[in-house]
C-alpha cells in the first residue's frame, strides 16, 4: 500500500496540468467563438466584392454579401411564376460593394424640394469630396462653413441638408439628365431640431408690488409645450457599410430612418425583397442642447462644420438607438407624460456632458465608486437600524440632533417636491427612508406622546417626548450636554439663517412665499448642516468616549461623503450643495481624533453597557438545591468566595 503511494502523486499532478491545458483550450474556443458570433451579429468583414457578368453580358462587380437575394446588378427582370409584389420589401440587400469609392455633395436649403447642384450659391454648398473610401478607418474629411441663416429658417422653418451621393465619377444630381439610381441616389435631413423648451417658473422679488404679474398671467394659457427651432453648428456624417442584410419591417426606427431604399421599386423573383443604398448615419447623439443655437430674427449668420468617416455597425446601433430613444423621452415628458424612473429626459444629456468634459480616467474612477456608492449607502442604513436595535440606554445620545436632522431631511424632501416636478423618484424614494429612519430612531430614544396642551395655548394638543425610564446620571449628563451644545449651536447658527433669510428677500427672487421659505430653509441646511453633528462631537469631548457611536454606520456615511467629493468634481450641482459635501470632511476628521484620542477596546464590555462584539449569550444555570448551592468556600490570593457565585458577571472595563 505505501509503495502506490507516489505514482497517485504523480498521476494528480499529470491530471492537473491537463486540467490547465484543457481550460487554456477552453478559454480560447470561447474567445473565438465570441469573435465569430459578434462578427455575425454587427456584419463582420463578410462584405466584400465578387466580379460577374449581368445579363448583357458586362462584367459588373456586385456586392458578396446578399445571401440568398441577387445583386442589383443580376435581378429578374420579371418575378418568378406565381409571385406577388409586395409594396412594403421584407428583405434588404446592400446594393454597392462596402469597399466602393463614392463621391458626396451636401447643400442646404430652406426648402424639402431638391434643386440642380450647379445652381446652388457657393455658400450654401457645405460639402464637396470625391474618392471617398466606404469600410477605411483612416479616410477622413472635414469641411468648414459659414453661411447666411435664410429668412424662413429664422421663423421657426427647417433647415434641410441635401445629400447626394453616387459611385465615384458618376453623376450625382437627379435633376440632371443622365441620373442612373443605380450608381446615385438623394436623400434630405433636418440639421435643426424642434425641441421642448424647459418650463421655468416665473419668479419675482417679493418686497415688489405685484400688478405687473398680475397683467402677465391670462398670456400663460398654453396647452402643451413650447416647441423651439434650434442649431448646432458640428454635424458627424458616418458612412456604415458593414450592415449586412436587414429585415425591413422589424428594424428599429431610430436605423430605419438612414436606410434608403432602391427607388425604382425593383424586386427579387419572390417579390418580397429589395436593395438600399449605403447608410450615411447624420450623427446627432453628441450635441449637447447648452452647444444649441436657438434660431430667430436675430441670428443673421451661422458657421458649420462636417466631419466625414466611417463607423462600425455595432456604434450606429447604439448610438442611432440611444439618441431616438432619449429625444423621444423629452418629448413625452414636456407633454406630461410620465417616463420610467422619472426625470425630464435629459439624464442622458449630463451623462454626456459627463462623457466629453471629464478626463476619461476620472470618469472611469468614478463609474466604479458609484456603485461602491449605492453599497455603502445600503450598508450604512442596515449598520444605523442594527445599532439602535442593540442600544439598550441612551447615553451619548443627542436627542435634538435627532430631531434636527429629520426636520432638515423632511425640508429638502419638500424642496425637491417644489423645485423638480420630474425628480427621480430613485432620489426622491433614498430621501424619504432616511426621514423614516430617523423617525424611527427618535421612538427608541424616548417615547412619542400626545398630551393636552397647557391652559390658553392656541392648539389644544401637543406632542410630548418622554423619557422611556428613571435616566442613570451617565444618561442625565448626556442630556445636559446635550443641551450645553445646542444652545451655543443656536447662539452660532440663527444670526446666520436670519442673514441668509434677509439677503435672499432683498436680492433673490421666488416664485411664493412658500418657495421663499423652503429655499431659505434649504439653503441653510446645506450651509450650516454641518453644525447638527457638534452636540454629537461635543458630548464625545465630556464623556471621553466614542463607544456609544454606531461605528460601523458612521464609517460607511464618512466613505460616502468622499465618493460625495468625487462627484463634486465630475457632476454639475448647486454651489450649496458642492460646499455641503466638503464641510462633512471636518467633521470626519474630528470624528478620527476623538475615536484616536478615546480608544475602545471590542473585546470588552465598555462603560455604557455594550460589547463591541457579539457574544453567545451563556445560559444561565438550572437552579439548584440548597444543599447543592452549598458548596465549600474557597480562598484564592488572600480573596475569599464561594465557588460558582460569578458566573455570568459582566466583564469589567480596565
Amino acid at each position: 500500500m505505501p509503495e502506490a503511494n507516489p505514482p497517485a502523486a504523480g498521476d494528480a499532478r499529470e491530471e492537473q496540468g491537463q486540467s490547465i491545458i484543457y481550460k487554456i483550450v477552453q478559454g480560447l474556443a470561447i474567445w473565438f467563438g465570441m469573435q465569430l458570433l459578434m462578427k455575425q451579429l454587427t456584419g463582420g468583414n463578410n462584405a466584400q466584392t465578387a466580379t460577374t457578368k449581368d445579363a448583357s453580358g458586362n462584367i459588373v462587380q456586385v456586392p458578396a454579401n446578399t445571401g440568398e437575394i441577387p445583386a442589383y446588378q443580376l435581378r429578374p427582370s420579371s418575378l418568378d411564376e406565381g409571385a406577388v409584389w409586395n409594396p412594403i420589401p421584407q428583405r434588404l440587400a446592400p446594393i454597392w460593394p462596402s469597399d466602393s469609392s463614392v463621391d458626396i455633395v451636401v447643400t442646404l436649403s430652406s426648402s424639402f424640394v431638391p434643386v440642380k447642384i450647379s445652381s446652388v450659391p457657393e455658400e450654401y454648398v457645405a460639402l464637396k469630396e470625391k474618392g471617398f473610401k466606404l469600410g477605411n478607418s483612416t479616410d477622413t474629411r472635414v469641411a468648414e462653413t459659414t453661411f447666411t441663416v435664410p429668412s424662413s429658417v429664422q421663423k421657426n422653418g427647417t433647415l434641410w441638408g441635401h445629400f447626394y451621393v453616387g459611385l465615384t465619377g458618376s453623376n450625382l444630381d437627379p435633376k440632371e439628365p443622365g441620373f442612373d439610381p443605380a450608381t446615385a441616389f438623394h436623400f434630405v435631413y433636418p440639421l435643426t431640431q424642434y425641441l421642448p423648451k424647459k418650463k421655468e417658473a416665473k419668479t419675482r422679488n417679493l418686497l415688489e408690488d405685484r400688478p405687473e404679474v398680475e397683467e402677465e398671467e391670462p398670456e400663460e394659457q398654453i396647452a402643451g409645450p413650447i416647441i423651439a427651432n434650434y442649431y448646432h453648428p458640428n454635424t458627424s456624417l458616418s458612412f456604415v457599410p458593414d450592415t449586412g442584410i436587414f429585415n425591413y419591417p422589424q428594424t428599429h426606427p431610430a436605423i430605419r430612418q438612414f436606410i434608403h431604399v432602391e427607388p425604382t421599386g425593383a424586386r427579387d423573383g419572390s417579390g418580397q425583397n429589395s436593395w438600399y443604398y449605403p447608410v450615411l448615419y447624420v450623427n446627432t447623439f453628441w450635441q449637447m442642447r447648452s452647444h444649441m443655437v436657438q434660431l430667430n430674427e436675430t441670428v443673421k449668420t451661422l458657421p458649420l462644420r462636417l466631419d466625414l468617416s466611417n463607423m462600425k455597425n455595432w456604434k450606429f446601433n447604439i448610438l442611432a438607438s440611444v439618441d431616438f430613444n432619449s429625444k423621444q423621452q423629452a418629448l413625452q415628458a414636456a407633454y406630461g407624460s410620465p417616463i420610467a424612473g422619472g426625470g425630464d429626459g435629459s439624464e442622458i444629456e449630463i451623462i454626456k456632458e459627463m462623457f466629453l468634459d471629464t478626463n476619461p480616467y476620472l470618469l472611469a474612477v468614478t463609474a466604479a465608486v458609484s456603485v461602491a456608492h449605492l453599497l455603502l449607502e445600503m450598508l450604512a442604513f442596515g449598520s444605523d437600524i442594527a445599532h439602535y436595535r442593540k442600544k439598550k440606554d441612551n447615553v451619548g445620545i443627542s436627542v435634538r440632533s435627532i430631531l434636527a436632522n429629520v426636520f432638515m431631511q423632511t425640508v429638502i424632501f419638500l424642496y425637491l417636491i417644489d423645485n423638480s416636478q420630474n425628480t427621480s423618484w430613485m432620489i426622491l424614494g433614498s430621501q424619504g427612508i432616511g426621514i423614516l429612519i430617523e423617525f424611527w430612531k427618535i421612538t427608541t430614544v424616548v417615547n412619542v406622546r400626545v398630551r393636552p396642551a397647557p391652559p390658553g395655548s392656541l392648539i389644544p394638543y401637543r406632542v410630548a417626548f418622554e423619557d422611556k425610564y428613571q435616566l442613570s446620571e451617565t444618561e442625565e449628563k448626556t442630556k445636559e450636554y446635550d443641551e450645553i451644545a445646542f444652545k451655543y449651536m443656536y447662539m452660532a447658527g440663527v444670526p446666520l439663517i436670519i442673514g441668509y433669510a434677509i439677503w435672499s428677500l432683498i436680492y433673490e427672487s421666488h416664485k411664493s412665499w412658500y418657495s421663499y421659505v423652503l429655499t431659505t430653509l434649504v439653503g441653510s441646511v446645506y450651509a450650516y448642516g454641518f453644525l447638527m453633528m457638534v452636540p454629537s462631537l461635543y458630548i464625545n469631548y465630556r464623556l471621553k468616549s466614542v463607544a456609544h457611536m454606531p461605528a460601523k454606520a458612521m464609517m460607511y456615511k464618512f466613505l460616502n461623503t468622499f465618493i460625495d467629493d468625487l462627484f463634486a468634481f465630475t457632476i454639475k450641482m448647486p454651489f450649496l450643495y458642492r460646499l455641503a459635501t466638503f464641510r462633512d470632511d471636518i467633521i470626519f476628521f474630528i470624528y478620527l481624533y476623538q475615536r484616536w484620542a478615546y480608544r475602545v477596546d471590542y473585546t470588552r464590555v465598555n462603560e455604557f453597557g455594550q460589547g463591541g462584539e457579539d457574544e453567545p449569550e451563556e445560559k444561565k444555570p438550572e437552579p439548584k438545591s440548597l444543599r447543592e448551592a452549598d458548596g465549600p468556600v474557597e480562598k484564592v490570593e488572600g480573596t475569599a468566595k464561594s465557588s460558582g457565585t460569578d458566573t455570568g458577571a459582566a466583564k469589567k472595563r480596565k
